[in-house]
């Protein structure tokens, strides 16, 4: 499951939502859960702002969930990523996987929230004392 969306979500729902969906199937289910940090490159974040390019984020993360689904034998992925104005500790992106094995669970978990912080089309403004500045985004492997 993929959404980009402006509304919170609750990390313990969409996991009862990807284990419900098992059947039993997998033995281990990995998460990762991101907030707004309020201090970033030694200044103080009063809130963040991102934007995205409709259609083209969905593709970009559902090509990244199909290169891990073939990379590791995974039962279930979630990701998703808000976009809009967000305050320090709010929840940004969440990402779970399930496999039999907590091996490939792990790897494809980490590799998924990787990938989409390099190559989806995200982009993030904070707003500073000093002003607002744009976030530049890390190298794309």
């Amino acid at each position: 499951m993929i959404s980009v969306q402006p509304e919170d979500f609750d990390p313990g729902e969409e996991l009862e939502r990807l284990r419900s969906g098992l059947a039993g199937r997998a033995g281990a289910v990995v998460s990762f859960t991101g907030l707004v940090r309020d201090l970033n490159q030694g200044e103080a974040i009063a809130r963040m702002t991102l934007e995205h390019y409709p259609g083209m984020t969905e593709k970009v993360l559902s090509a990244i969930e199909t290169a891990a689904k073939a990379r590791w034998e995974l039962d279930a992925c979630t990701i998703i990523h808000r976009v809009g104005t967000l305050q320090p500790n709010d929840r940004i992106v969440f990402v779970a996987t399930a496999s039999a094995h907590r091996q490939a669970a792990f790897a494809a978990c980490e590799y998924l929230l990787e990938t989409l912080k390099t190559d989806a089309p995200f982009w993030k403004q904070e707003s500073t004392p000093d002003g607002k500045r744009w976030v530049t985004r890390n190298t794309p492997r």
